[in-house]
């Protein structure tokens, strides 16, 4: 095999896309109402839009009414979320109020409580990526259950199945 000189590879690479597009597929939208939000046990609501077996990644979008508060957690990667509309904070850091627009990062391994106040006028509406698993624990700091990207799944096919709503629009990579 002969070598190609800086000038010959600069060419080659011209002639096409850096970016190989061979089995590229196209966008995939999703609007509010393909996916039915479900009501957990607590009185939250779930939306699943998408799931990523091979990352342990899910894309959730949920709803959180006044006085809502979840376990206290920690998740084994990093979070991103943007909230729709809404107030909520973490018990742990009171003075910093997500308010509609907001973005939050969160590192892997913050310890917090989601919270919407008691006295809030609106239900909190939360869009969240999140990696890796969420290690939810009790006063003691012992584990009491965890969630992941595939446990998220089967539950929100189930609260689907179970309230008779379809969910095949749910982007599901690793599957």
């Amino acid at each position: 095999m002969s070598e190609m000189t800086a000038l010959e590879m600069l060419a080659a690479m011209a002639e096409g896309p850096v970016v190989s597009r061979e089995n590229s597929r196209e966008a995939i939208l999703l609007h509010d109402e393909d996916l039915p939000h479900v009501e957990l046990p607590d009185g939250s609501t779930l939306q699943l839009l998408q799931v990523d077996l091979n990352q342990n990644l899910w894309i959730v979008r949920n709803r959180f009414r006044p006085g809502f508060k979840v376990d206290t957690h920690y998740h084994t990667g990093p979070v991103f979320a943007v909230t729709q509309s809404g107030e909520w904070f973490y018990e742990e850091y009171p003075d910093k109020v997500n308010k509609a627009g907001s973005y939050l990062y969160e590192p892997a391994h913050s310890l917090h409580t989601l919270t919407v106040a008691q006295d809030a006028t609106e239900d909190a509406v939360v869009w969240f990526a999140i990696f890796g698993s969420n290690i939810n624990i009790d006063d003691k700091g012992d584990v009491t259950s965890i969630v992941d990207a595939r446990s998220i799944l089967m539950a929100y096919r189930g609260l689907c199945e179970l309230y008779g709503e379809n969910c095949d629009g749910v982007i599901i990579v690793g599957e």
